[in-house]
């Protein structure tokens, strides 16, 4: 049986372990994490896969909030041979682990912290959320993609950071391999793989957010965003929310919501 829940880590917690298999996932925030003496960073494109009975503590910053997904080790998916699941289930749980996660899956988790925090009673709906975000990850690892120890995986949120840190000024791709310690071909072609999208669109899409943001609640004029958000002027800004969120600045202040 599956069961999920949004909340946020404690700035310091105990070390624990418990009877179920955990998926841990980040949804915004950051938190460290120390799994059988190993540790993890976890952001908003990471995941933890807990094993039952690992010892494991958490500890999140301020502003963190995490999707926690507990699976009964003895459903048949991952317990039972005969299961038509078995062999793509098992995997999960193997052993703890860090999953990275691309674009599309990265957009579920999004989309169901949402409803979680939209409907936090509607207990079908989350277990149903739950289990599309746990095949999901498991077709991953089944096909070996997105999961990862490497320490020197590129995670998107840390280039988002750099990028917010940066916003008003120009931002190049260069700048963002650099932050990467990667060269300009390798970071083009290792982010895109993990993104589902290019370092520009990534950086464009992270402008227009944050300008979304501030058009819709704060008073700041059009213009000031514009230069807070790294476009040359307010028509820049305004062709660019036109054409990619299909709305524009005075809409968004009046209370319209972006693609």
């Amino acid at each position: 049986m599956v069961n999920a829940k949004l909340l946020k880590l404690p700035m310091a917690a105990h070390q624990h372990r418990h009877e179920h298999h955990q998926i841990v996932i980040g949804v915004r925030g950051e938190a460290e994490l120390s799994v059988d003496g190993a540790g993890a960073q976890l952001d908003t494109w990471r995941a933890y896969l807990v094993p039952t009975e690992a010892r494991h503590d958490y500890r999140g910053n301020d502003k963190n909030h995490v999707l926690v997904i507990n699976l009964d080790p003895l459903t048949p998916a991952v317990n039972s041979p005969a299961h038509a699941d078995y062999e793509r289930m098992m995997r999960v749980f193997e052993k703890p682990r860090t999953l990275q996660m691309d674009s599309r899956l990265h957009g579920l988790v999004q989309f169901a912290a949402g409803e979680f925090d939209r409907a936090p009673d509607h207990i079908t709906l989350q277990q149903h959320l739950a289990s599309s975000i746990l095949y999901c990850m498991a077709d991953r690892i089944t096909e070996g993609r997105s999961f990862s120890s490497n320490r020197n995986v590129i995670s998107p949120e840390a280039v988002r950071r750099y990028i917010l840190k940066n916003l008003h000024k120009k931002i190049t791709v260069e700048d963002m391999a650099g932050e990467a310690c990667l060269s300009v071909s390798r970071f083009h072609e290792v982010f895109r793989e993990l993104a589902g999208i290019t370092p520009h669109q990534f950086l464009l899409q992270t402008r227009l957010d944050q300008a979304a943001t501030l058009l819709s609640k704060t008073t700041l004029t059009v213009s000031e965003i514009s230069y807070r958000t790294g476009f040359s002027s307010q028509s820049a800004l305004t062709n660019a929310l036109r054409k990619y969120k299909g709305t524009t600045p005075s809409r968004l202040q009046v209370g319209d919501r972006v693609a």
